[in-house]
């Protein structure tokens, strides 16, 4: 079952930008081990604050690509989601979106927002 793993884009970019600012939380937490050689600690401050600032870049980034998404009713849940790509998945209920005409009624796929060369 492929779909039971897939999210809708824009939830996975920002489980991604969250997790970016746990980990920087865990680097600089792992710099108070170090104590005592000031020079160590140091660089995992400020490792850690790189992956904070990174978190902030994802989150605005996916913020403006956000506004750019179609808006459409998902016809199960009747709740207005957002779209990606060609497929997508409904951000309440997962279910499978899509508004190219060629793709109604196929099997989900990912790979059908790949660019064919």
């Amino acid at each position: 079952m492929n779909m039971a793993k897939y999210s809708n884009k824009i939830n996975k970019i920002r489980t991604f930008a969250l997790s970016l600012i746990f980990v920087g939380f865990i680097v600089m937490y792992g710099g108070i081990f170090f104590r005592t050689k000031p020079i160590i600690m140091t660089i995992f401050m400020l490792l850690g604050l790189l992956f904070i600032i990174a978190s902030t870049i994802v989150y605005f980034w996916i913020g403006m690509l956000s506004t750019k998404a179609v808006q459409v009713t998902c016809p199960n849940c009747k709740k207005v989601t957002k779209l990606l790509g060609r497929v997508d998945m409904c951000m309440y209920c997962r279910e499978p979106l899509t508004l190219d005409r060629e793709l109604e009624g196929k099997e989900f796929d990912e790979s059908y927002n790949k660019k064919k060369m």
